[in-house]
């Protein structure tokens, strides 16, 4: 199953609605993608397995303040 390693996202259940409005079962799965990122403290390069949305949060913060933010929730 595909889940962001610093916000833990998974997938999501719900209802495809037709236009005649029949619910079918629909799975919506968070976009997980695989990136190297950098660690400023270690100075190293980090293999995660991460959401679009945390991508973008980690350009506004370093990887250890979202892995503390992560803890912290």
């Amino acid at each position: 199953m595909a889940t962001c390693a610093l916000t833990s996202k998974k997938r999501m259940n719900g209802h495809k609605i037709s236009h005649s409005n029949i619910k079918t079962k629909k799975v919506f799965k968070p976009n997980i993608q695989k990136k190297r990122v950098f660690d400023i403290e270690t100075g190293r390069f980090v293999k995660l397995a991460i959401s679009t949305r945390a991508l973008r949060t980690l350009n506004k913060y370093s990887l250890s303040e979202m892995i503390s933010r992560a803890l912290k929730s």
